[in-house]
């Protein structure tokens, strides 16, 4: 399964760790990424996503259906 957010699409992302005497090795910072199940009431059913947790504050607060037609996705795109 990829690191990556199905909403918001971040990523991992790929940057350098600084020692003290300012040597630098390749580190990566992985997204928080939470497998949840989400209820849905237009479907009346849950589903479960594998979302960030930044993505899902915002399907607390706007609702994921809703926030899907923002994004231009739809459930099939986003369901593991």
């Amino acid at each position: 399964m990829s690191r990556k957010c199905k909403l918001t699409g971040k990523k991992p992302n790929v940057a350098n760790n600084v020692s003290h005497a300012n040597n630098r090795t390749k580190r990566r910072q992985l997204p928080n990424l939470q497998d949840k199940r989400l209820y849905v009431d237009e479907l009346g059913r849950f589903v479960r996503v594998r979302l960030s947790t930044r993505a899902l504050r915002t399907v607390n607060k706007k609702g994921l259906m809703p926030y899907l037609r923002e994004k231009g996705l739809k459930i099939t795109d986003i369901a593991i």
